[in-house]
């Protein structure tokens, strides 16, 4: 009996540190990629061009902060990348982020950047809606256009607007068709439990103090806006 339960524990053990570890290593992943976010949200915030960005995003439904998108991420030819999600609360403050990926075979990088950092402005209650279903499409399940730049912009009526920037100067970005999941593996790494979109953004069921700086860069964005 004793040599059964030694054998089982020996069994057991390992899987346990394998569990462990790579629940450590996804909660590193999606801290680092929250710093990400917090830097690129920092930038758009100091970027002039941004201006219709700035005086709108405090009229959002959410923001969707991809800060690097790269060509060749997902599949040759494609591009792709991991974000965080905010959506704007009832008091202009920002939920604690989601995790998710966005991948496309068509996305348009321009001016010749291999990398580039992608806000997504969800201006509807509709694109919202999109965003907290385990995967869309963009252009399919929720309409897109590039957000507009410069002083006296105006923007296209639809639920989601794109602002990309590439080695710091403002680039145009095509998403049409590019898919947007969530990902389950990073939201329960950084939480420490199972989540669910809803409970980030409906029930506000969980906190993580390391994403409060990332909080107070978005609201950063929306003081530019007010101040211009």
């Amino acid at each position: 009996m004793k040599k059964s339960l030694l054998v089982m524990l020996l069994t057991i053990s390992p899987l346990v540190f394998i569990s462990t570890h790579a629940d450590s290593k996804a909660a590193g992943k999606s801290q680092q990629l929250v710093d990400d976010a917090t830097s690129s949200a920092l930038k758009f915030a100091n970027d002039t061009n941004m201006s219709y960005l700035h005086a709108n995003l405090g009229n959002a439904e959410g923001v969707l902060i991809i800060p690097k998108l790269t060509k060749g991420a997902f599949i040759v030819g494609g591009s792709g990348g991991s974000g965080v999600l905010l959506k704007r609360q009832d008091s202009n403050g920002w939920s604690y982020p989601a995790f998710y990926t966005m991948s496309s075979g068509s996305i348009g990088l321009q001016f010749g950047g291999e990398v580039s950092e992608i806000i997504l402005m969800i201006m509807t209650k509709g694109g919202m809606d999109s965003l907290l279903a385990s995967s869309f499409k963009l252009g399919t399940d929720a309409s897109v256009a590039a957000g507009p730049v410069g002083v006296g912009a105006k923007a296209q009526s639809v639920d989601i607007l794109a602002y990309s920037r590439t080695q710091g100067v403002f680039a145009g970005v095509s998403l049409e068709g590019s898919a947007i999941k969530v990902r389950p593996d990073y939201n329960s790494a950084y939480y420490g439990k199972d989540v669910r979109t809803s409970d980030v953004f409906i029930v506000n069921a969980v906190t993580n103090p390391h994403a409060d700086k990332l909080r107070a860069a978005v609201a950063a964005l929306v003081q530019v806006g007010a101040s211009q």
